[in-house]
């Protein structure tokens, strides 16, 4: 999705003058098209996170519109505390992009790996995340953060969008397919390669699978609500914790609202089971999240509850 952000990211800056970019000594072979229509206003703060983010609420204090890049868990979890004390307890707008969510860095092992981002930063103050799933995603996305008065996180990964698959337009939570079997919710792109093949297996499974793209979640929508209704089986698969997770604030608001179930399962991110480092697709696959293993998994319960 770099390239697409980067494209993006021009088009905003080239209405609003208050933009500022600000990079960790990150993006090349991405935002230099950013960095050469910017200047002065497209600032390398060099890799020092910490100091680049409490930069950034200086700017956005002084009425900029700043925007620090860097990959995902450089950019949330070495200067937690700047976001937390100079931008999320002064509320100011300054739009956080992490490249490479969940597993996307592969084989650069747990240190470049993002599973715990959202969970982690959606405990601030006034904080609010976007987890695009497909490149189309992206200008919605971009147009609200640039306005936005609240601290922002923006989890970049890899479309995996079917290309001859028409996409609904965008919106906070999007229903792909409609079904009568279980209720699949999935976050970000790890929909896509999901959505392939539930439509290549429609003779053995038939859910419905819905996609949430910001957090924390709003009032859940009613098209939601009656499809758990007609069939209250739900799995929710995120490429992030347990802990913190979409699953678990979720399951939190369907308790208070009084949706009962008759099955409620999850599948997350588990780290690392084997101890060892592999690819995006070998994260997934350990953990179950990847589209072939919920497939097994609906069709192994399809029908039957």
């Amino acid at each position: 999705m770099r390239t697409v952000f980067c494209n993006g990211m021009m088009k905003i800056a080239g209405t609003q003058e208050s933009l500022v970019f600000m990079t960790g000594d990150l993006g090349f072979m991405a935002l230099e098209p950013l960095r050469d229509m910017l200047g002065p206003r497209f600032i390398n703060a060099g890799v020092a996170e910490q100091n680049m983010v409490s930069m950034a609420a200086g700017l956005a204090k002084n009425g900029l519109r700043p925007w620090v890049y860097s990959i995902a868990p450089f950019i949330y979890a070495r200067p937690f505390e700047q976001i937390r004390n100079d931008v999320c307890l002064h509320h100011l707008p300054v739009a956080i992009v992490g490249n490479g969510g969940g597993y996307g860095y592969g084989v650069m092992g747990a240190t470049h790996h993002a599973l715990e981002d959202y969970g982690v930063l959606l405990t601030l103050n006034g904080l609010r995340a976007y987890i695009p799933a497909f490149d189309e995603d992206l200008a919605i996305i971009l147009g609200q953060m640039s306005v936005a008065e609240h601290p922002s996180y923006l989890r970049l990964g890899l479309a995996e969008q079917p290309k001859e698959y028409v996409l609904p337009t965008y919106s906070a939570w999007r229903r792909l397919e409609k079904g009568n079997d279980w209720v699949v919710l999935a976050v970000g792109p790890i929909a896509g390669g999901l959505w392939r093949s539930i439509r290549e297996n429609h003779s053995v499974i038939n859910p419905s699978l819905w996609l949430v793209s910001e957090l924390p979640l709003d009032e859940l929508p009613l098209e939601f609500l009656s499809d758990l209704k007609d069939s209250p089986n739900l799995l929710v698969v995120e490429e992030h914790v347990a802990q913190g997770g979409v699953g678990q604030m979720l399951a939190s608001q369907l308790v208070k609202a009084g949706i009962p179930l008759s099955r409620f399962e999850t599948r997350t991110a588990l780290g690392y089971p084997s101890g060892r480092y592999g690819s995006q697709r070998f994260h997934r696959r350990e953990s179950e999240i990847d589209a072939a293993s919920i497939t097994t998994f609906l069709t192994e319960h399809a029908r039957r509850s």
